[in-house]
């Protein structure tokens, strides 16, 4: 009876040790972590009557490849270590412990007899000892271990259950550490790279400012300095912007222009071409989807609006957007919420909204092509970028400007230009507008030689070149010839801008400037 009541207060006391080194660690980090550690082996060790207590790692081949942590009693010195001792293997003990086989001992003559394993109980003067092995994977063994170097020592029956149930609870606590601060240096290096990434940003935006600020936007006429000044009055304000014009006028520039003077100017400019994506993936692209939202959406996908929320988002193409996706659009322009595809979370943005396109948006709702409302919701501060052949004098500063660039790029020297060469290219139409001139000026200063630029521009026709007239004069009478074919009917359906193939608000421009009137 007192022996099973021994037995019993025994277990109570064991039980009682493991739920106090349990609770050892819960909250601990860092030195702490390690200190508690160390305290947990003290009161293994005193709890068992032992010397050392130690928690190591042997590899298959039997290099002791860490020593997770130990504890040594005070009461003896730390023996000298011999370097021999570290280069020894235990391929038996490594073999031995693999199995799940423990190694007990009370004596010194009952150890293990494997050459290596007696020579290094020897050199520490160990006399007792029980290992327990207690978890293994292909690459080794984690082992909980206990020796007495004072004495010889009888161990308990259970010991070896004992010593695995007390070891595996030291090494899942530091194992668990492992795994946060496996976490934390993950995190560190995320919080790095997005750091890196967002210097990186910093930096494109600094060379976007080099490249694109108001000062180098190339030009002299009235008609540029007027979008200029119209930049200058949107720009402070977050009102969404429609930029209008043809294909090469530099309608993205003056995007970036009011972006680069507007207060989300340090945050990014998001480009998205609604015309180069494919209808069953631009609403994606735009507002994102969810794992599963459709087939092949294989994870979530942030879109293009939650990335510019508190930025500036230009829309290029905005003709060309799917009908369905336009009241989807409207939403997110008046109320600055939307759904992801395959999710009905409703994400709140903040993003300025600047649509381009160099089609006649008001035709092509008389088509059935484009929304009404969202066009009125777009038009609210319409910019309108002249073509080329309407903004003749800016064709010279563009010219020097590309000519010194191509020069800079190809190693070249070229610093004449002709009057004639300077005039044919006023003189021309350029349907490219400024994305031809430029490829032109390009081609010219890869072909000339010396330092007079040569420049070949595309032939004039034969009926142009017969009729002896200038390119504005020919321009006026065709205009002035379609007027009278509709009755002098300007906007709408049949009306000239729809045959001349531009928005009637650049016809009236033109007009004007040509001197063209009713009376």
């Amino acid at each position: 009876m007192k022996k099973k009541e021994e037995a019993l207060e025994e277990r109570l006391r064991f039980q009682e040790l493991v739920s106090s080194i349990s609770t050892k660690f819960i909250g601990l980090s860092g030195v702490e972590f390690e200190q508690a550690i160390h305290d947990a082996l003290a009161e293994i060790g005193r709890y068992f009557e032992v010397d050392t207590v130690r928690l190591y790692r042997l590899s298959l081949q039997g290099d002791v490849v860490k020593i997770r942590n130990m504890w040594r009693s005070e009461s003896i010195a730390p023996p000298e270590e011999m370097p021999e001792i570290h280069k020894l293997k235990y391929p038996n003990l490594a073999a031995h412990y693999s199995r799940g086989e423990p190694v007990v001992f009370s004596k010194y003559e009952d150890s293990p007899q494997w050459p290596e394993m007696r020579k290094i109980l020897k050199f520490f003067g160990t006399k007792a000892g029980v290992g327990v092995p207690l978890e293994s994977d292909s690459t080794g063994v984690d082992v909980f271990a206990m020796d007495k170097v004072q004495s010889e020592h009888v161990w308990p029956e259970d010991i070896i259950e004992h010593s695995r149930a007390i070891g595996e609870v030291i090494l899942s606590a530091m194992r668990r550490r492992e795994a946060e601060v496996e976490l934390h240096e993950s995190y560190d290096e995320i919080r790095r790279l997005k750091d890196h990434l967002e210097q990186e940003n910093i930096y494109l935006q600094e060379e976007i400012k080099r490249e694109y600020r108001f000062e180098e936007i190339i030009g002299q006429s009235n008609e540029l300095q007027y979008i200029l000044h119209r930049v200058e009055e949107i720009a402070p304000t977050d009102t969404t912007v429609l930029i209008l014009g043809e294909t090469g006028t530099g309608k993205e520039l003056i995007a970036r222009a009011i972006h680069s003077a507007s207060p989300r100017k340090e945050r990014p400019l998001l480009i998205v071409n609604c015309a180069t994506l494919p209808s069953n993936l631009i609403e994606s692209e735009l507002f994102g989807h969810e794992k599963g939202a459709f087939s092949g959406a294989i994870t979530q996908r942030i879109g293009r609006f939650e990335i510019a929320d508190g930025a500036t988002i230009v829309l290029d193409e905005i003709g060309e957007l799917p009908p369905e996706l336009q009241a989807k659009l409207l939403r997110v322009i008046q109320n600055g919420e939307f759904e992801r595809l395959g999710s009905s979370k409703t994400i709140k943005v903040d993003a300025r909204v600047i649509a381009m396109t160099n089609r006649d948006l008001e035709d092509e709702i008389k088509k059935g092509r484009f929304r009404q409302d969202l066009y009125y919701r777009l038009n609210i501060f319409p910019i309108t970028v002249l073509p080329l052949r309407e903004r003749k004098d800016d064709i010279p500063p563009l010219v020097n400007h590309f000519v010194e660039k191509y020069c800079r790029k190809l190693g070249k020297e070229i610093h004449e230009i002709s009057r004639k060469a300077m005039e044919d290219m006023q003189n021309y139409s350029w349907p490219g507008n400024i994305r031809e001139l430029e490829n032109i000026i390009e081609r010219a200063v890869i072909t000339s030689r010396g330092t007079e630029l040569k420049v070949e521009l595309p032939p004039v026709s034969t009926e142009l070149m017969e009729a002896n007239k200038t390119l504005e004069e020919i321009e006026r009478d065709y205009i002035m010839n379609i007027l009278e074919r509709t009755s002098w009917k300007i906007a709408g359906a049949g009306g000239a801008a729809e045959i001349l193939g531009m928005h009637s608000n650049t016809l009236r421009s033109r007009m004007e400037k040509l001197g063209i009137s009713k009376s």
